[in-house]
């Protein structure tokens, strides 16, 4: 059944490792593989790594093919997941699942192996002998250039338990153990499937796994049974000793006024553990004494920075009541602590690091002294492994000196940094939903999150291709396929396309909207030149009201099909709202000309200040359809019980306009937290004399709706924002507000702001009401159109009214809408009209070469600057995500004949459910759970609801699909699904090494 692991035999793991190696190039999933040629090594203990890092005890250090997969992408330096007395079917009964979600920052409710202690020896055993074995197979580097780090845990008790005591004694020296013996037998046994390996190497493998050892124990440990532990670690087991130790010896106040100025108020936690566990007054001479005593006995001894950070389930962020915080957000704490206890020892004490390494800051750590440095969060996030495969090349000459110190001055720059450094800030607002709203297909799910986020559904993928190709023609006429506005939508454009984009996931969303005013900046004029009028048609006459984005686009897609429109704008001036009221600092006039020109190049006729009154005179005039795509320009209420404010989106008219008549004053107010809000604020904070733009809502900032770009940006122009408070009304100059505190938190994490009772003023000369627009529903009550309860048209899926042949499109549907929805709500209509299909380059979006982008998997950009952005992972042509994240390879890209992309199987016996998989797959799906399964056993597939097949030796075949259950034979599943069927077989052809 899914959440339990069949660890793999020695026979199994390497023939999977080799015969995938011939097959594909790659081991375990990973292709790029690391190759240490230099020769140089970091001494530690009477070992050696060729490079100082490797995977943190945790998944990704689980079972054997973790491990082997962090080796051959680069690791030397592993701590195996932590072992303690209780185990197997005890702990993973303790075990909520899933149990990891590493979405931004990292959390878990798992700690130590959910194998039993004699199942993980086995795993730990064979990883190392595999590990030998390739090293010398594939000439990876010296076979001796690796050291596996043991983690025991909890208390002394429990590791002086048989079960614990054995492990350590067999990890010290393996030689007479059953599993080390099997391991060299069966490669003795199968010498003749190597090339570089020979009997002699194989009898020469080391059965010593380990000579150190992690020191984990819990939150609350006593320090006297923490130095217990380490004490008989060193004097008893002989063992290179390595203590953890918790955050919580910086003290409560310090954790979380570091976490709220870095953004992660959101993250819940009190005291209690600060207070009960080891604190700084103990810990000192506890280090002082056991630095002395592994001195004594001729061992090494460190700390392990840091362990876990226990913090309240607040959001529902995984099914427990309390998880353990790692990532970007626990390394601001860890290099505070690495700080303290530098300088407190002088740089003497040896610091191990984990919490929160990444690419961009691990070559500092180390030059800092700080080593050997491992990871979690860093591999479990999408490119998975593979990202080691970049790190290794920053350490290729990693120095061949044995540890002398750390540096405290570059650590307590490193710890100052911090402060500045967006990688370790969270954002204003929550993060996106980075999912699609579409269920996970059984097969076959490769596909463009990306245009799935766009309202207008654009072939991103084509035209980033044709820009990095150079050809920006061929870009902007993708980009025009589907947009009529590239130069308005490649400016303001909230860009929700990069809310799903993978890359955010790396270092940030590609820069899609930069890459389309780049084609259209290029390809303007010679796009423009080359439009032809199409041939009219005279089966319909279309007329539409209103010359907005919502207007503009449907005339261009009805004159692109011959079809005769006619756009009736009221004012002298096409464009709608982004001509006539958002501010020029957003958006350059001429830009906004450029795509009123291209809207006009294909014959459509425009009618300025001219004001329709009935869309039944239009009727009478010929007009087959009628679109209404007027703006949303009645003010909204600002809800004040007494005084006034002037409409945000007549100001912003004004002072486009330059007509403002009035004088603000010194002191602006601004009602409302959406994108109009901040361009009201920012245009404010420009008139002369204004000196102070203040912000009201009544909740945070971080719960206000509009876009995080946009908060920023009037953060940036001096903003001040006002959070918390409800205006009740203006007099004197003063807005009168309540003052609110956040309430719980709903299912979504959303907390309802709460009146406290108490009233706070703000100085207002002006009061400006940003609180959302309405549309004027005249024309629509005219016809008999009907509303809903916001009066708003109802509309069907191609925007049509209840009137036969009355069409609505952007705001005068929605309310105030973005540009890109008034397009997609234009195309809608403009398709139901002529028939239009904007299928044209649909195919483009899937790529040929998939090398390319395989090539570029866990490489993470430094330069995130460069123009066209050449950082899409292609994922409608190569996604693979699912298997990327997976710590234990239970997700498996394969080839299957016939199919443009890989198909992704799911294994069954390689699963724990912990479920990281499901928070990175584009779709709202879970890919251990949704994904066609492969069984190891029958009694798996038995217990199991997945879709899938267990094969039997005789050639039977059992088959779940769609909840029924069939035996039969491939012939059979043929007629079944030919999907399944393509699969199974490619599988028993070409993949039998996946197979038990």
């Amino acid at each position: 059944m899914s959440d339990i692991m069949r660890p793999m035999s020695i026979g199994h793991l390497m023939n999977w490792a080799l015969s995938e190696y011939k097959k594909k190039g790659s081991i375990f999933g990973i292709d790029k593989l690391v190759h240490y040629t230099s020769g140089q090594a970091l001494p530690i203990y009477e070992e050696k790594i060729e490079s100082p890092f490797g995977p943190a005890a945790g998944p990704n250090t689980q079972l054997a093919q973790n491990i082997i997969a962090s080796y051959v992408a680069g690791s030397r330096f592993f701590e195996l997941k932590t072992v303690q007395v209780m185990d197997g079917a005890e702990l993973s009964a303790c075990v909520a699942k899933p149990c990891i979600t590493a979405g931004d920052e990292c959390y878990n409710c798992e700690w130590s192996t959910e194998l039993y202690v004699s199942q993980a020896y086995a795993e730990y055993v064979k990883a190392w002998v595999v590990c030998k074995i390739l090293a010398k197979e594939l000439g990876l580097g010296n076979p001796d250039g690796f050291v596996f780090n043991m983690s025991v845990g909890y208390d002394l008790e429990g590791i002086k338990s048989e079960k614990v005591n054995t492990f350590i004694d067999d990890m010290i020296e393996a030689k007479d153990t059953e599993v080390f013996k099997e391991c060299i037998n069966w490669a003795l046994e199968n010498v003749d499937s190597f090339e570089n390996v020979d009997a002699d190497y194989i009898k020469s493998i080391s059965s010593n796994i380990s000579s150190s050892i992690t020191e984990s124990t819990l939150h609350g440990c006593p320090p006297d049974e923490i130095e217990r532990i380490a004490t008989y670690l060193i004097t008893e087991k002989h063992l290179h000793t390595f203590i953890k130790c918790n955050p919580t010896l910086l003290g409560y106040e310090y954790a979380r006024k570091r976490l709220d100025e870095l953004g992660f108020d959101y993250v819940a936690f009190d005291d209690h553990h600060f207070v009960e566990d080891l604190q700084w007054d103990d810990a000192i001479p506890m280090l002082e004494r056991l630095m002395a005593l592994t001195k004594e006995k001729g061992l090494e001894f460190g700390v392990k920075l840091t362990n876990t950070f226990p913090v309240d389930v607040a959001a529902k962020e995984l099914p427990s009541e309390e998880m353990y915080m790692s990532g970007r957000s626990l390394f601001p704490l860890s290099i505070h602590l690495a700080k303290l206890l530098s300088e407190q020892f002088d740089g003497k004490l040896r610091i191990s690091y984990s919490g929160g390494v990444t690419i961009y800051n691990i070559r500092e750590m180390f030059d800092a002294g700080i080593w050997p440095i491992t990871m979690a969060t860093n591999i479990l996030k999408p490119g998975g492994y593979e990202r080691l495969s970049q790190i290794s090349e920053k350490f290729m000459e990693c120095g061949t000196e044995r540890f002398h110190g750390t540096d405290t001055k570059a650590i307590a720059a490193l710890d100052d940094a911090v402060a500045s450094d967006e990688l370790y800030k969270k954002p204003v607002k929550p993060l996106p939903e980075r999912h699609m709203e579409k269920e996970l297909p059984l097969f076959d799910c490769f596909t463009a999150p990306c245009r799935n986020g766009c309202p207008i559904a654009q072939d991103i993928p084509a035209y980033l291709e044709a820009m990095t190709e150079g050809d920006a023609t061929k870009a902007l006429d993708i980009i025009l396929e589907r947009n009529a506005l590239p130069f308005i939508t490649g400016t303001i454009c909230p860009h929700h396309c990069g809310d799903k984009c993978m890359r955010n996931y790396y270092e940030e969303t590609l820069h899609i909207r930069e890459t389309k005013y780049a084609a259209a900046d290029a390809a303007y004029e010679t796009v423009l030149k080359n439009i032809a009028k199409p041939e009219a048609r005279t089966d319909k006459k279309v007329a539409v009201i209103g010359g907005g984005p919502a207007g503009l686009s449907a005339a261009m897609f009805l004159s692109r099909a011959g079809v005769p429109v006619t756009v009736f704008e009221k004012s002298e001036n096409l464009g709608g709202v982004v001509r006539n009221v958002i501010p020029d600092f957003r958006i350059k006039r001429e830009d906004i000309e450029k795509d009123v020109a291209l809207c006009k190049a294909y014959g459509a006729e425009f009618v300025t200040g001219k004001e329709v009154a009935s869309i039944k005179a239009l009727k009478e005039e010929g007009y087959t359809d009628v679109i209404v795509a007027i703006g949303a320009w009645k003010p909204g209420n600002a809800h004040l019980q007494y005084g006034g404010a002037f409409d945000a989106v007549e100001f912003l008219a004004d002072a486009k306009n330059e007509k403002i008549e009035v004088v603000l004053g010194k002191n602006v107010v601004v009602l409302g937290g959406g994108n109009t809000a901040m361009d009201v604020a920012r245009a404010a904070i420009r008139v002369k004399g204004v000196e102070n733009v203040r912000l009201v809502y009544r909740r945070t900032r971080r719960y206000m709706p509009a876009d995080e770009e946009e908060l920023r940006e009037a953060i940036e122009d001096g903003v001040q924002f006002m959070e918390l408070l409800a205006p009740i009304g203006v007099e004197n100059g003063q807005l009168k507000c309540s003052v609110m505190e956040l309430g719980e938190a709903d299912e979504s994490g959303r907390r309802a702001p709460v009146d406290t009772g108490k009233v706070e003023y703000v100085p207002a000369d002006t009061v400006i009401a940003a609180v959302g627009e309405n549309i004027d529903g005249t024309l629509y009550e005219d016809m008999g159109v009907e509303l809903d309860r916001k009066g708003r048209p109802v509309v069907d899926a191609n925007m049509m009214t209840s009137v036969e042949g009355v069409y609505a499109a952007g705001d005068s549907r929605r309310g105030p809408a973005t540009v890109v929805e008034a397009i997609a709500d234009a195309s809608k209509a403009a398709a139901a009209i002529a028939g239009i299909s904007y299928e044209k380059y649909a195919e483009a979006n899937v790529a040929e070469d998939s090398a390319k982008y395989i090539a570029k998997k866990g490489y993470q950009s430094p330069d995130l600057t460069e123009m066209p952005d050449k950082r899409c992972l292609g994922c409608s042509t190569v996604c693979e995500t699912c298997a990327d994240v997976c710590p234990n390879r239970a997700n498996v890209a394969i080839k299957v004949a016939g199919k443009c992309q890989e198909q992704v199987i799911h294994v069954d016996g390689m699963c724990n459910e912990c479920g990281n998989c499901a928070v990175f797959c584009p779709y709202a799906g879970r890919p251990y759970k949704d994904k066609f399964t492969l069984f190891w056993s029958e009694e798996d597939f038995t217990n199991s609801e997945n879709e899938g097949f267990y094969c039997e030796e005789n050639g039977e075949i059992h088959l779940r699909l769609d909840g029924k259950v069939e035996k039969t034979d491939i012939n059979g599943i043929r007629t079944i699904s030919a999907d399944a069927a393509a699969v199974i077989e490619t599988i028993q052809k070409d993949y039998s090494y996946l197979m038990k």
